[in-house]
């Protein structure tokens, strides 16, 4: 069966160009405003978009996307309400590839079962839980691709050529290259190594490697887009939602604005590519 993701990023490669992966976090700052700035994502320029499930205790995110997380939380963002934002954004959006990104521990209270047939329902294409590795493919990813759930696995600057064809084993949609060692939105990535990175793990694969982590600006979406089939942006458009807060933290007018015009300038950067 193709999903969503799989012809979105065959589309892309008739188009010649890499696509743009926007993430943003589900409630942040509250689950009204974060819902209109999910649905205006697309129009904007994004082609796919990954929806973070705020978690308490977020290892691998930097302090903008952990800031994202709490202010969600304390708005009462919880994982049943993420979906609903999903059910929301598919009454009007029926192709753009919805990818939800987080940690276990939310989904494992929810119960697994019942997470993987919501999660379809609600018109999910794809999972990326950074903290399950392959060894326990059993637990959730086998069942979500059984249930036509693309599960997405990261690599990093340190999988080495014995590891990437376990990474790789299981994984679907496409593959997310994270493009520093560290956290999200600690450095800006270079590349020339990326690029280098990329082409190493597609002797490997067949799948679509898009690369997140520090990238900010157009100009580095176009530089990493050289070499990637996807470009992922998540820290720069959360920062760009917390500047957008009045001063008690609450949403204003310019919330979903300041998004949106992000993204159009990051679109602008991968529409420039041309293969």
């Amino acid at each position: 069966m193709t999903s969503r993701i799989d012809a979105r990023f065959a589309a892309l490669k008739e188009e010649g160009r890499p696509g743009l992966v926007t993430f943003v976090m589900a409630g942040d700052p509250d689950e009204k405003t974060a819902l209109e700035v999910i649905k205006g994502l697309p129009a904007a320029g994004a082609d796919l978009i990954e929806v973070g499930m705020p978690f308490s205790d977020p290892m691998a995110d930097g302090p903008s996307i952990q800031l994202a997380g709490q202010r969600a939380l304390k708005g009462g963002m919880t994982l049943a309400k993420t979906l609903n934002t999903i059910s929301e954004f598919r009454k009007d959006d029926l192709d753009t590839p919805i990818v939800l990104m987080g940690y276990y521990n939310p989904i494992y209270i929810y119960g697994n079962e019942k997470f993987i047939a919501d999660a379809k329902a609600a018109g999910v294409d794809g999972l990326i839980i950074v903290d399950v590795p392959p060894e326990a493919d059993d637990e959730l990813c086998l069942p979500a691709m059984d249930a036509g759930i693309n599960f997405i696995r990261l690599a990093t600057p340190t999988t080495d050529g014995n590891r990437l064809p376990r990474v790789l084993e299981n994984t679907s949609g496409f593959l997310y290259y994270v493009s520093i060692t560290g956290i999200t939105g600690a450095a800006a990535p270079d590349p020339g190594k990326v690029a280098a990175s990329v082409a190493r793990i597609k002797e490997s694969t067949d799948l679509p490697v898009a690369v997140g982590f520090g990238v900010k600006t157009a100009q580095q979406a176009a530089d990493i887009g050289k070499g990637a089939d996807g470009v992922v942006v998540g820290s720069a458009l959360v920062s760009a939602i917390a500047d957008s807060l009045d001063r008690d933290g609450n949403a204003t007018a310019e919330t979903p604005k300041a998004v949106h015009a992000l993204v159009s300038d990051l679109a602008s950067g991968v529409r420039s590519v041309k293969r």
